[in-house]
Order: C-alpha cells, then structure tokens, then sequence
C-alpha cells in the first residue's frame, strides 16, 4: 500500500484554514492534522469591530467553519486549544501540548506549513496591565470587550492608535453611545495614507464628534477608582473608562526562530517565491512571513486576510505538486468605512516613496462618483503616484460617500499587474448616470497625470504651493473661482480673477511674472493655465487638489501641530 503523506499546519483563522482545505482538495488521502491554540479555526476576524458595535448582530456569523464542521467536510484533524511548543526540523516533528489537559506528545510530518499570524504590540507602559485595557486580535478578546461596553452607557474610552482597526473600533463604539478619543503619536491618522487624503479623513472623523490627539504618545497608565487616568509624553492627562490598544502587530516568529528557521529583515518569517522557509519541507503563510514588495523590491510584511487567503492556495498547491506555483506578493490594498466615508489605499505612498528614493510624481483629482446631473452624486478624491520615466502607477489613494471602493479595485489591479497612466486612461468601466460618468474618475485621474507629464499641466502640491509663490520674486496669486467662492476664504495675497472673464484681463497682467493660480478643485486653474500659457505667459503653476485640498491640509496641519 502506497504511504499517505502527512501535512502538519500550525495555526488556522485565513492562512492556515485555506492551506488545509485546498490540500484537502488536491489530496484526498493525506493525513491533515491542524493545531490551533485557540479555541476557533476561521472565523471572520475583520467583522470583529462591527460584532461590538452590533452592526452583525448574531455571533455565529462570525464563523466560517468550526473545527466540528471543519473535520466533517475536509476530513481534517482539528486540534483547537493545543498549542504547538517546539518544531524539530531535523527529525520533522512537532511538540504539541494539550492547553486543557497539559498533555504533551509528538507528531511527525512530511510537511509543515506554519500560520502563526501576528500578535499585539503592547509596550511596556506602566500601569499597562490593568483589566480595563484592552486588545483586539481574537474572539475571546471580542467578547470582552462587547461585554464591558455593553455594561457601561455612556462611558468613555480612548483608542491609542489611528490604524485601520483602532479607526473602525471608534466607529463601532460611538455606535454603542460611547465617547471616543483616539491618541496618536504620529502628526495623523493611517499610516499607510499621505496628508492630503488623511486630512480629509480627520475632517469627517471630527464632524462626527470623534476627538483626535495626534503628535501624542502614552506614556502611562494609573488607577483612579472606577477610572483611569492616561498620562501622555507632553505632561498632559486624560480620564477615560476604558481602553482599547490598537498600536500594531507583529509577526508572531517565536516557533520559527527557536526552530532555527530563518527571520528576514522585517523580522518575519523568510520564505521564497514558494512560500518555503529556509527548511525544504516547511512552508509559512500568512501575518507571520515577509516578502519582496513587488514595487521597492525590500523585503516586508502585510497583516491583510486577502493575502494570507490566496498564499494558502499556493502553499498547498506547492506542497502537491513540488512547487508549482509562485507568490508573487502583495502590494497592501486596503480599505476602511469611517461613518460616512470609504477611504483606501493601494501600492507605495508619495511619503514612502520618497523614503525610498524613488522617483515619482503625484496627481490629485476630484470627481463626481457618478454623472453629476444624476440625483446624489458624490466627491470622490484620487491621488497616484506614478514613475516619470516609465508612467508605471506605483500607488494610489482613494476616499469618497460613494464608488471609492470599485475605483481602488481598479486602481489595484493595474498596479498589480506593472499598468500605467496610459491604462489607466483607457480603462473601459461600465457607464450609466447612476453609476459612473463618461469619463470615470479613473479615467481623469490618467488624464491629469497624462497632463503632467507631457507638461500641458504644471501643478504644485499643497504643502509647497504657497511657499513657493511667496519666494519667487514678482509673482502674482490668482483666485480664478466665482467672487462669492472668493469672499468664502482664500489663500492670502490672491486676487480674484474667475476663469469666464480671465481671457478680457491679461493685458492687465505682467507675462514675464510667475504666475501661481488656483481654484476649488484643480479643473477652473488648469483651464487658467491653459490660457495664459497660450498667451505668452511662461511661468504658470497650478495648485493640485485647489483651494478645497489645500485649505483641509491647513487646518489639520495646525491643529495636530499645536
């Protein structure tokens, strides 16, 4: 009789659990065993927020599978609350203990995938300990959390970090009536994002009674009866009823490195385009590993579920079929609902790409989410960030009521797959008013950036504009809005110029002064630019993303500076 192979999968949740089900597919008679130190093996991790918040009201949903369900239709060894405590590579086993019982055993394998995920990270602070502070990363964390705020009307608690899950818990426990104050220690809110589009997520978070403390780190905790009282790094103090600590995660290495496997520079789990570890017969998936960034080519890590869903499909399949298939990374899409907002983001950031030092441009557009003579139109804001070289879109950033969440999709796909602005012009969307316009918004942000770099649009971003025009000697600000737009703030030093009558008032202007003109959003001050520059006129700069942009920037900018 021919030997079953024997595959050991450490961990389950999104990497793990698709792992063993595709193997289970590929293989029918293999021996399965998932060990899971937990007491549940897929769940829907990112419905956590809205659990405690009662957005999903019934707690089973959370569940894709039990480990009941799980054996019954995979034919898979589920092992929850064993916890596995050492890996011999050499020998190819595993110590496993019994988290109930305190039984400890061996089991060998043929091969082993490792899914351990991420944990929190909790410094050191002190006073940190205490039981009205929490963590977010599992089920019983979940319903911990729920039951303590659901005890507590009115109550207040403080969110220490600004990350995609500290934001929807704010959300989710504002829902509940409680008042939120979210700390920061970074001057704003997702660090994935640049400024200009965290900026008008700070907005929106504001309007909806969410405080924000940004430029402010913890610095300790301390007991006031019922109460704590949170001491921040500028001597300043907060009471507050609860916390929630949602400063970040990290790969969670510990079997891995005590088993002698190799830890790359992000401090996670080494692996391959294979998705093998510095072991042939041990694989790793999920928050726990890293990899190249297909764009900086540096070696990172991504605690997403979408990527840990599909690195488990390759896994197996390589663990069948001796290495068939490649992972080829993952450029960190993700996506929030901040109340009435959807804000996401794709592929390298300006500010990270600077970092890098990697040449790049930057567009800002704005744009109806569908055809603006249709009922509801919304804004929707696109920054990319592109090669002025090779026009390859490097990133992209997308926030908006409406339609932010298709635009980021295709905006992903072609970052993904190496497009440019050029795709992205000729992007063939479906189209009708209630959806989308002629011209999608994708479509324009290609334009602009088409614009760019054929230098038929000189643009300046909002944290340079106004400097710029105050240093260069002689120029002149043009505010070519509506008089009434003009009368509602403007940047100081402009005069009013509206776009309809800009072409009767040149003779009125110096064509050897640098011009620097503006408008709301960025189209009036193109047309403006596209006329004087026709007329003579040398030196005309545009500001991207307009006086809407730039003025948000201002704002947030001083209140976080303060």
């Amino acid at each position: 009789m021919e030997k079953k192979n024997k595959y050991i999968i450490i961990g389950a949740v999104a990497g793990g659990a698709s792992t063993a089900a595709r193997l289970r597919r590929l293989e029918e008679h293999a021996d399965i065993l998932i060990f899971e130190k937990g007491a549940y093996i897929s769940y829907a991790n990112c419905g956590l927020p809205y659990y405690i918040g009662n957005v999903i009201e019934d707690r089973n949903k959370l569940f894709v599978q039990t480990a009941q369900s799980f054996k019954e239709r995979f034919n898979i060894d589920v092992r929850i609350q064993t916890e596995v405590i050492s890996i011999n590579p050499e020998l190819k086993q595993i110590t496993a203990k019994n988290l109930i019982t305190e039984e400890q055993y061996i089991e060998s394998f043929d091969k082993l995938v490792l899914s351990p995920g991420a944990e929190p990270v909790v410094p050191p602070f002190p006073g940190v300990q205490n039981n009205k502070i929490f963590t977010l990363r599992n089920v019983p964390d979940t319903d911990t959390i729920k039951n303590f705020a659901a005890a507590r009307k009115n109550a207040k608690a403080l969110i220490i970090g600004a990350g995609f899950i500290g934001l929807e818990m704010a959300e989710n426990l504002h829902h509940l009536g409680h008042t939120i104050t979210v700390v920061e220690m970074n001057n704003q809110i997702l660090a994935p994002l640049d400024f200009p589009i965290a900026a008008i997520a700070q907005q929106h978070l504001r309007s909806k009674g969410i405080e924000l403390l940004l430029n402010t780190a913890v610095k300790s905790f301390e007991e006031n009866g019922d109460k704590l009282t949170v001491h921040f790094n500028d001597n300043s103090t907060i009471e507050t009823d609860y916390v929630i600590l949602s400063i970040g995660v990290r790969p969670d290495i510990k079997l891995a490195a005590n088993a002698g496997l190799k830890i790359g520079e992000a401090k996670g789990i080494l692996v391959n385009e294979y998705l093998q570890t510095s072991h042939p017969d041990i694989y790793a998936v999920g928050d726990a590993i890293e990899f190249k960034n297909p764009i900086t080519k540096k070696s990172m890590s991504t605690f997403l579920a979408g990527p840990a869903n599909k690195q488990g499909r390759i896994c197996a399949n390589n663990i069948v079929n001796n290495n068939s298939s490649t992972y080829n990374g993952a450029i960190n899409t993700a996506i929030v609902k901040l109340f009435d907002l959807t804000v996401g983001t794709t592929g390298m950031a300006a500010k990270h790409l600077k970092g890098a030092a990697i040449p790049h441009l930057v567009s800002t557009t704005r744009s109806s989410s569908h055809a603006s003579y249709y009922p509801n139109a919304k804004q929707l804001t696109i920054q990319i960030t592109f090669s002025p070289d090779t026009q390859q879109l490097l990133g992209a950033q997308v926030i908006g009521e409406e339609g932010a969440d298709k635009r980021l999709d295709i905006l992903a796909t072609l970052i993904k797959n190496k497009g440019t602005i050029y795709d992205l012009m000729e992007v063939e969307h479906a189209y009708a008013p209630p959806y989308s316009s002629a011209k999608d918004p994708v479509n324009m942000a290609g334009f602009v950036a088409d614009n760019i770099i054929n230098k038929t649009l000189r643009v300046e971003q909002w944290d340079i504009f106004e400097t710029k025009f105050r240093q260069t000697p002689n120029a002149i600000l043009i505010d070519v809005r509506n008089p009434d737009e003009f009368a509602g703030g403007a940047i100081e030093g402009a005069i009013n110029i509206p776009i309809d009558i800009l072409r009767s008032k040149i003779s009125e202007l110096q064509k050897d002064a640098p011009i620097f003109v503006y408008c709301a959003i960025g189209l009036r001050g193109y047309l403006a630019q596209r006329i004087l520059l026709q007329n003579g006129f040398t030196q005309v700069s545009n500001l991207s993303g307009g006086y809407t942009l730039w003025n948000t920037c201002k704002i947030e900018q001083g209140i976080s500076n303060k």
